[in-house]
């Protein structure tokens, strides 16, 4: 079970709910948790369940998620939801509107593209195939769940929270390459959405944002380095410039500092990271430190200067 301990009090985010779509691990059910640490009820979705596992056949499900949101102080609630079929995602809302009667925070974290993409390769030397089903995953599941779930998002005073999660703030991807065509396009793309929702949202008092974590220590980079959130450090004999990792929490923790914030909508339309937002609401991950990954890379990385987390942490 994640841990859900604070240097701070958690944001109060009693009566608020939510939801998370994509929450089945990585920062999805990062996020999930820590808004249920901060008292939301949080509904959480994802394709891969108990009964049955997705194409990326791995062991984490979103009930998993929804137990780990109740145990962290929120209520959770899966519901089993393929983002690329507006059915069930007409479902879902109808579903929330049922139960809540609104929809206080919506982030679109649905992804499902880390087997997709090649890095490094021209788009004439790239699978077309898993090119397309990148942006299908990555760009039309946000659209379609937008689609159906603002409705609920604006019928609430003050309009709500919409988080569009993504790799790479908007200055940082505007300077440099992002691994393949179809994952840059598919990661700038998320940056636009939450610039656009911003401007659709503003008459009806909703705040948009888009939000990357760092150097993310997801279920499945652990497992790409041989180890576990207990000894991730153990990885850095491998990969120097891992020491600015962060956890699923550490994102997780930026959201809630988001819904929770009287002053939203001075945010409206920007481009966030989990390490700015740290500095901004005093949030911390879980060993206490607060990394700033997309200030490492600029300053570290690119200058060609030796991994040292001194500063960053």
């Amino acid at each position: 079970m994640p841990d859900t301990s604070t240097s701070t009090p958690a944001p109060a985010l009693h009566e608020r709910i939510a939801l998370v779509a994509g929450a089945t691990r990585g920062a999805g059910r990062g996020i999930a948790v820590q808004l249920g640490a901060a008292g939301a009820t949080v509904y959480v979705t994802g394709r891969t369940t108990r009964e049955r596992r997705s194409e990326y056949n791995r062991p984490e499900t979103i009930e998993d998620t929804a137990e780990l949101v109740t145990a962290a102080g929120g209520t959770g609630i899966a519901v089993p939801t393929d983002h690329l079929v507006p059915e069930q995602v007409r479902a879902l809302a109808e579903r929330i509107d049922a139960e809540q009667g609104r929809l206080d925070v919506l982030v679109n974290d649905i992804w499902g593209g880390e087997r997709l993409f090649a890095f490094d390769k021209p788009v004439w030397e790239h699978d077309l195939d898993d090119g397309l089903r990148l942006l299908r995953l990555g760009v039309e599941t946000h659209a379609i769940t937008s689609h159906f779930l603002l409705p609920l998002l604006v019928r609430r005073p003050g309009g709500g929270l919409v988080v569009e999660i993504t790799d790479g703030t908007a200055a940082y991807n505007r300077a440099n390459y992002r691994n393949s065509y179809f994952y840059d396009l598919v990661k700038n793309s998320v940056l636009r959405m939450a610039f656009v929702l911003a401007h659709e949202l503003t008459p009806h008092g909703g705040t948009a944002v888009a939000l990357t974590p760092g150097w993310l220590r997801s279920e499945m980079m652990l497992d790409n380095f041989g180890v576990a959130e207990e000894n991730w450090r153990d990885a850095l004999t491998e990969v120097p410039h891992f020491c600015i990792s962060e956890s699923p929490s550490y994102v997780g923790r930026a959201v809630a500092a988001l819904a929770a914030d009287g002053d939203l909508a001075r945010w409206n339309g920007q481009s966030l990271s989990s390490g700015q937002l740290a500095q901004e609401y005093g949030f911390t991950d879980l060993d206490g430190s607060r990394p700033d990954c997309w200030r490492y890379l600029v300053e570290v990385d690119a200058a060609g200067k030796p991994a040292d987390a001194s500063g960053y942490r």
